[in-house]
């Protein structure tokens, strides 16, 4: 007489689990997704953390930057992807201007995490603020310095931030301040990897890079880069896993493990 046993119930991943992972030295795999079929195959390859990320301007809307994404864009991805992943822990990118004030911050990331079924939101900049006040009202946040994307007219092109002493000084200020302000994560992009190695150390936070060397406690990249979808030139940090790979999925595979074993990135993509 065979005894029915029920099918083990897989939990999405929450903030806890990010932190021990970091804690026991275990390197979290993070990639953009945007719609139910990546985000199924995400969560099945095993990559830790899906960023909807306002990326989706660029290679889902054909923008030229992340500016013209709008709130409605961010809630129905990320209910798209919320919908169907079951492990992986999901983040999504509050919208430029979405975050001016705190209230207006709060009032958008309960959308967030409401319609859009997001877990953590993310904004960028150190706007201590609002961090304290989404944090206050329940709200998990990303903090994201470094390169950011969303002041692109400020900036004028995407460059590294952080190579002269005075302003890699300021993003450790900002690092150590968005943790003491309630940040339970952290993006660093495009910043030199021993500013990065010296900003994961200090900080007991998961600090994830993009374009900041192999020494934070996870990467994420866009996910058309990796399979090599994306025209036009390419940031060093920039790999193709799918010249290696049979099919998407492997591609995706090879990232997971590239970044699990430290592999990824290898020193030619770090600045």
């Amino acid at each position: 007489m065979s005894v029915y046993s029920a099918p083990a119930v897989v939990k999405p991943l929450s903030v806890t689990d990010l932190a021990a992972m970091k804690r026991g030295g275990e390197k979290i795999s993070c990639l953009t997704a945007y719609d139910a079929s990546f985000s199924a195959l995400l969560d099945r390859v095993g990559i830790d953390v899906i960023l909807v990320g306002d990326s989706l301007g660029m290679v889902i809307q054909g923008q030229q930057s992340t500016v013209p994404v709008i709130m409605d864009d961010m809630v129905y991805h990320s209910r798209c992807v919320t919908r169907v992943r079951t492990r992986a822990f999901v983040v999504t990118d509050l919208p430029f201007g979405s975050y001016a004030t705190p209230e207006m911050a709060l009032l958008n990331a309960a959308r967030l995490l409401q319609a859009g079924g997001a877990q953590m939101v993310k904004l960028e900049g150190a706007r201590l603020d609002v961090i304290r006040f989404l944090v206050d009202q329940g709200v998990p946040v990303c903090a994201h310095l470094g390169l950011l994307p969303q002041s692109i007219n400020q900036l004028g092109a995407y460059r590294v931030q952080g190579k002269e002493p005075l302003v890699a000084e300021q993003i450790l200020e900002h690092a150590d301040k968005v943790e003491q302000a309630g940040a339970s994560m952290l993006v660093l992009e495009c910043v030199p990897a021993s500013l990065a190695a010296n900003i994961s150390a200090k900080l007991s936070i998961p600090v994830i890079g993009i374009g900041a060397g192999v020494d934070c406690d996870g990467q994420v990249l866009v996910l058309y880069d990796i399979l090599n979808l994306e025209a036009g030139k390419k940031p060093r940090f920039y790999k193709n896993f799918m010249a290696e790979a049979n099919g998407v999925e492997e591609a995706v595979r090879l990232y997971h493990q590239a970044v699990k074993s430290c592999q990824y990135p290898a020193p030619e993509h770090c600045y």
